[in-house]
């Protein structure tokens, strides 16, 4: 009974403060420009890798009516022969897409700042220049970007920072604290009541946005258990704060203290924590230039191919014994010209050479964060969204690897 009069007694405050139904009403649009921003990201490349499937399959259809026609290719390209394997392969158009999970209208995470379609040959890598670097989070107001997941982690405990500044302490500048605590008798009892009243209003917002959030995409269609497990997290990362601001207030004993202890810690760990961190990981682990690939697809590759030819071929041979078989092979008309169209085949191994070093540079860089995370919260939690949204950072490197597969 007595918590259930604590809420009551905290409605009729909220209902009678201004500024903390405000904030509530600002955080629910931030959340509603959010979760639109996902879902257009969303829609944008679902509708983009459609839109480039049927352009495919009409291209490829083009290509194969060549071949129906007993023809070599365009009139207007005399040079290209389709039923030779190199053009074959090369008009073949093979795209390797990274689906958008339905999720990302809660948590955009790199998926504005990696590649999500690529057209594969024989002459790429996963490392070309369409796939880009990943971002911080924070950076994302530079480019205008706002999502869900940016509300939750940044707006929530500043809303929770409103809700709860003045428990306690504004009835103890008032001098009316004992007469309270006479007939609440258990004073923590009494402050954590009131912060369970906030807590559970704004556990309903976000759910409430989370479920129109689910309208937006379908994101019930695509994984259920994906959304119970972003709520959960969520709930979690809202529980975390809620602690922590109720241990202030339990200590406290003015509106000027307990709010300039909150508002530190908030900026600490939103702010300067993974700030520092950042900093830290960007003196410790430099941007990779990728001067190892760089030097392999320039350098290496100009080696490989002032080869002679008996050296070349010997190599190609030993890569793909399975060439000694073949009709061409055995074809001196023939294996001149199949021997310089498979030089890409011994270029792509410099290639990945090249890559070792970048992806144990990525490794170390992601193992340092991780080692972070018990004294970096934010950064934890952003990754368990990302994970859980497939927007990571590894989603994205299993990305490039099937891209690899691709290649070879």
């Amino acid at each position: 009974m007595k918590t259930i009069s604590s809420f009551l007694y905290e409605w009729h405050h909220f209902i009678r403060s201004p500024f903390k139904y405000v904030a509530l009403i600002l955080f629910v649009l931030a959340g509603l420009y959010g979760l639109h921003n996902g879902s257009m990201l969303y829609n944008n490349q679902h509708v983009e890798i459609k839109r480039i499937q049927s352009q495919t399959e009409e291209e490829q259809n083009n290509y194969l009516d060549f071949y129906k026609k007993n023809e070599k290719g365009p009139a207007d390209r005399p040079w290209v022969d389709i039923t030779t394997p190199f053009w074959a392969v090369w008009n073949a158009h093979i795209f390797k897409f990274k689906t958008p999970s339905p999720l990302m209208v809660y948590n955009v995470g790199q998926a504005e700042q990696f590649g999500f379609y690529k057209r594969v040959t024989f002459l790429n890598s996963p490392y070309d220049a369409d796939m880009v670097e990943e971002i911080a989070n924070p950076e994302r107001l530079q480019s205008g970007l706002l999502d869900f997941s940016f509300a939750i982690l940044f707006l929530v405990p500043l809303l929770i920072l409103i809700f709860l500044y003045n428990i306690k302490g504004a009835e103890t500048d008032l001098g009316i604290l004992t007469l309270i605590l006479v007939q609440n008798q258990n004073a923590r009892t009494w402050v954590w009541s009131r912060i369970a009243f906030y807590f559970c209003i704004t556990w309903a917002t976000i759910f409430m946005l989370m479920i129109y959030g689910s309208f937006l995409t379908p994101v019930f269609e695509y994984s259920s258990a994906g959304f119970w497990k972003l709520l959960l997290w969520v709930s979690m990362y809202l529980v975390f704060w809620t602690v922590l601001f109720g241990i202030i207030l339990s200590m406290g004993s003015s509106i000027i203290g307990n709010t300039l202890k909150m508002t530190a810690l908030w900026l600490v760990i939103v702010f300067v924590i993974p700030g520092a961190v950042h900093q830290w990981i960007s003196t410790a682990y430099p941007a990779n230039l990728m001067t190892e690939l760089i030097d392999a697809q320039r350098d290496e590759r100009d080696k490989l191919y002032s080869l002679p030819d008996s050296v070349f071929q010997t190599k190609l041979n030993t890569k793909f014994p399975e060439i000694l078989n073949t009709a061409v092979f055995k074809d001196s008309t023939k294996s001149k010209r199949a021997m310089n169209q498979s030089a890409s085949a011994l270029t792509n191994d410099l290639t990945k050479n090249g890559v070792i070093a970048i992806e144990q540079n990525h490794k170390d860089k992601n193992k340092f964060i991780v080692s972070s995370y018990w004294f970096n919260p934010i950064t934890f939690f952003q990754n368990k969204l990302n994970r859980i949204t497939k927007t990571h950072f590894d989603d994205y490197h299993s990305y490039r690897q099937q891209i690899q597969n691709l290649i070879d």
